[in-house]
């Protein structure tokens, strides 16, 4: 084993340190330039001894107004008690009542570790990092399906403890807890338990199940019952229980199918922080201290020296060298004996990245001093060591337990194996009678954003493998947990929608072009599915790693010009749902009206199971179909304007033949620029930011109506080629009619809307602006007359009707058009509600292509907000 500190490395030891907890004479901790605890309040007294859980209390006198964390009060006087880890603040009074624990020891406490979801850095006013209890006043992270926020540089830190959305083979639950969330909770908002005011936009206070939604205050948490029944939205949301999804080699962004935006790289994409931000930073502080405290970057291992990425540390000059090592353990959460550490200096040419390993530096400094004593001078950079130990007390997790969290405790040494601690604990687990060969020991490192599960070797050795993990960092070590578990053949099992794929084929010639185009195995990947007209499939692949192989790959590859669409698709065990399950399979369209979606999108994914909610343009709307298929009753919500409503609609058409539900209820939530549709049928004029929560109570309480939907076939004139006397004949266009049909001045209008919008998205973010092109572009077509009465015949009920001159000719299927409603008039008549009668309009004095038929197709269930008439 090797020794802490090589030979002719400086060393800064920590024996003779007091104990955690007792933190008399701390230094003030800095992170990455923010003053840690107290650049407000000043350090008074002694600490007030062990506070549960995990805090570290000491008494301050306050120089600015300050709020309680427990009970969100102010605090009144100049005295108050802060956490010298986490920032928490709490009058005298309420110490004894603090349940939240500190960050330093979050990790532990977590049930079931899940990776978070985070998106691209942005401002979130009034909202609070998790991690250090401070306000977001600079870009900072949100969890896209539990809606945690932290600073970019807090990410590290955080807890794996997103919400468990889907069974995935490991310590799989049928039965859910709440899942709590601490802060940043509506001003307004009232405690379940007691009816108090529980939230605060002054301080991080109250928690918030990200399930059902329920609020209490942390103490009153604790009165509600344990299980979580999903709450008022318990019909809508599609349970975790019912969804499986084998994700091993995926990330949360590719199972949520969650575009990657440019987003803050942190590292490798797992954790860590920009060391060069944090520099600039610690010399302002620095100069603010001026004389009396210097900043010390301190990294944690070789992990971090490797990235160049560290902490900042502000300590007195004359601090004693027990002080300073424990000031960075506490800048990096590290709640453990700070006898068991060391800082070793690292030279500057360590961090200019020259040639000596991390870790094994030499120095022709001067050693330390070994004492506590005071030291007038102290190198910029230092890292944290961790001292051998003969051996540790270690907690292993049963893989099998079903309900709550519990683990043994074990004393390992330099002859201790994987093996003979499994051999060890089954006894103390109550599976002594059972074979021992059959079970495992599993590290789980519990990153933020990634969990990672390694099964270890019988023959190693645990006391070298928890050695090899503080040496690559320190604070690692309270982030893995390790597992005794069965050993069993899990069969892979991974679901690809793979789109974009030309129209019309058969099973065989997709796989033939699939294999041309990415060279599949056909021992592990297999075609399940076929969606010709969309030309799509879903393949079905036994093989992680081939999997993972053709997702990445999928993505950058292009069959006939077109690029393939790629999304891991998860299965929805149908035969588990409740009997009074409803799901709603919700489509958004980000590209909308006002750009609204987005924002809908995040909403959406926390309210529900972010496995039920869909980006349109990312895949289109048969992905959700697909994954809804075998699901026997579900509703849909379409977020966009009447062509995204279309689109879903004729997407929804084509494939109900393979769907069990072939007719489900559809709502609409209007994010368009003229939202007719959404005006006909009482879902209002356009969506104006109102609470998506209510939104979804609306769409549960909606009444089904039913609404025509029309087929139109487009046939073009039949003309002689000069060439060899051939006739030419175009196939025939099909096309779907919901609102309305035009031919002329309106379609060519709209044509240019479209295409202009697609060249150029970031113009079109209002619908006033939309409205003021639509406006503009009008103007310019209606100079020069088309005289569409020459171009076309119309015939109604095989009678030819005489039209007059006119620019554009509509067929109307509800009874507004453009946001306007019909009147009766010599122009506008009134639309009659019965089935398979359609209105035709003329705009007095335009282009068009013949229109050959119509004929109804069938009604949609539809479902309507209100009771009055549509379009009244």
């Amino acid at each position: 084993m090797a020794a802490a500190a090589e030979s002719g490395a400086r060393t800064w030891p920590g024996s003779g340190s007091p104990r955690l907890g007792s933190p008399a004479g701390s230094p003030v901790l800095g992170i990455s330039g923010r003053a840690r605890p107290g650049s407000g309040p000043e350090r008074t007294g002694r600490s007030i001894g062990p506070a549960a859980p995990g805090h570290s209390f000491r008494k301050v006198t306050l120089t600015k107004p300050t709020f309680c964390h427990l009970c969100s009060d102010f605090i009144w006087g100049l005295a108050g008690f802060l956490c010298d880890v986490c920032n928490f603040m709490s009058h005298e009074k309420c110490l004894k009542q603090v349940k939240t624990p500190c960050t330093s020891i979050a990790p532990s406490l977590v049930r079931v570790p899940v990776a978070h979801c985070f998106g691209s850095l942005g401002l979130y006013k009034r909202k609070f990092c998790v991690v250090c209890r401070k306000s977001l006043e600079v870009p900072a992270l949100r969890c896209e399906v539990c809606e945690m926020h932290v600073h970019p540089d807090c990410v590290p830190f955080a807890c794996s403890d997103c919400r468990r959305c889907h069974q995935d083979g490991q310590q799989d639950y049928d039965t859910y807890h709440h899942h709590w969330r601490e802060g940043n909770l509506p001003s307004g908002a009232r405690c379940e338990v007691c009816r108090k005011t529980c939230g605060s936009s002054d301080v991080l206070s109250g928690v918030r199940c990200e399930w059902c939604g329920v609020q209490a205050h942390s103490v009153c948490s604790a009165a509600l019952p344990p299980e979580c029944t999903f709450g008022r939205l318990r019909s809508m949301v599609l349970p975790p229980s019912c969804v499986r999804l084998l994700s091993r080699n995926f990330s949360k962004m590719h199972c949520f199918r969650i575009p990657e935006t440019v987003a803050l790289e942190l590292g490798d994409g797992d954790d860590g922080l920009d060391g060069s931000a944090a520099t600039g930073l610690g010399r302002e502080m620095l100069t603010a201290t001026e004389s009396t405290k210097q900043t010390l970057k301190i990294f944690d291992g070789n992990d971090s020296m490797r990235r160049n990425q560290f902490r900042l540390v502000t300590v007195p000059r004359l601090a004693r060298n027990e002080e300073v090592t424990e000031a960075a353990l506490r800048a990096y959460y590290i709640n453990e004996d700070p006898r068991d550490f060391q800082l070793q200096a690292l030279p500057l040419t360590i961090l200019s990245g020259n040639a000596q390993a991390p870790g094994k530096a030499g120095t022709t400094e001067e050693e330390a001093s070994k004492g506590s004593g005071p030291r007038d001078s102290m190198p910029e950079a230092w890292v944290i060591r961790s001292l051998p130990r003969t051996q540790e007390l270690l907690k292993i997790y049963p893989g099998w337990l079903k309900v709550g969290m519990a683990y043994v405790s074990i004393r390992v040494n330099s002859e201790s194996t994987a093996r003979s601690v499994v051999q060890e604990v089954l006894p103390m687990l109550g599976r002594q009678v059972e074979d021992q060969e059959r079970f495992q020991l599993i590290e789980v490192l519990m990153s933020s954003r990634q969990v990672q599960r390694t099964v270890l070797m019988d023959e190693e050795l645990l006391l070298d493998r928890l050695w090899d993990i503080r040496q690559t960092s320190v604070r690692q070590v309270s982030q893995t947990r390790f597992y005794v578990a069965e050993s069993r053949a899990m069969a892979p099992h991974v679901s690809l929608f793979v789109g974009g794929l030309p129209p019309g084929l058969c099973l065989q010639d997709y796989s033939n072009l699939l294999h041309e185009a990415m060279a599949t195995k056909a021992a592990v990947v297999s075609v399940s599915h076929v969606y010709s007209l969309q030309g799509a499939v879903i393949l079905d692949v036994t093989c992680f790693a081939e999997a993972e192989r053709l997702y990445m790959l999928a993505r950058d590859t292009a069959v006939h010009g077109r690029p393939l669409t790629a999304l891991v698709l998860p299965d929805v065990l149908h035969t588990k749902l409740p009997p009074d399950c409803c799901p709603l399979l919700v489509f958004v369209n980000p590209k909308s009206g006002g750009l609204k979606g987005r924002e809908l999108l995040c909403s959406f994914r926390k309210l529900l199971n972010p496995h039920q909610v869909f980006e349109l343009t990312n895949g289109g709307p048969l992905p959700g179909f697909h994954l809804f298929s075998q699901v026997p009753c579900f509703r849909v919500l379409v977020c966009g304007g009447d062509g995204t409503v279309g689109w879903v609609l004729a997407a929804l058409e084509e494939t109900r033949r393979h769907l069990a539900c072939p007719e489900p209820s559809v709502a609409i939530l209007p994010l368009g620029t003229g939202n007719d549709l959404g005006r006909v049928l009482r879902w209002g004029a356009g969506y104006s930011g109102e609470d998506p929560f209510s939104v979804l109570v609306s769409v549960d309480e909606a009444d089904a109506v039913l609404m025509d939907r029309w087929t139109i076939l487009l046939d073009a004139h039949e003309t002689d080629s000069t060439e060899n006397s051939v006739v030419d004949t175009e196939p025939p266009k099909i096309v779907q009619m919901n609102n309305y049909c035009g031919i002329g001045i309106d379609a060519e209008l709209s044509l240019d809307f479209h295409q202009a919008r697609e060249e150029e998205p970031g113009k079109f973010t209002s619908r006033f602006h939309n409205k003021g092109v639509y406006v503009r572009v009008g103007l310019q077509k209606i100079s020069h007359s088309r005289s569409l009465h020459k171009e076309i015949r119309l015939q109604v009920e095989q009678q030819e009707v005489e039209l007059p001159n006119i620019e554009g000719l509509i067929f109307i299927n509800i009874p507004r058009c453009w946001g306007w409603a019909l009147r009766d008039s010599a122009v506008w008549a009134r639309a009659r509600s019965r089935v398979g009668c359609a209105l035709e309009s003329a705009l007095p004095r335009a282009p068009t292509s013949a229109l050959r038929s119509s004929r109804l197709l069938q009604y949609k269930w539809m479902v309507s907000p209100g009771f009055r008439p549509p379009g009244t």
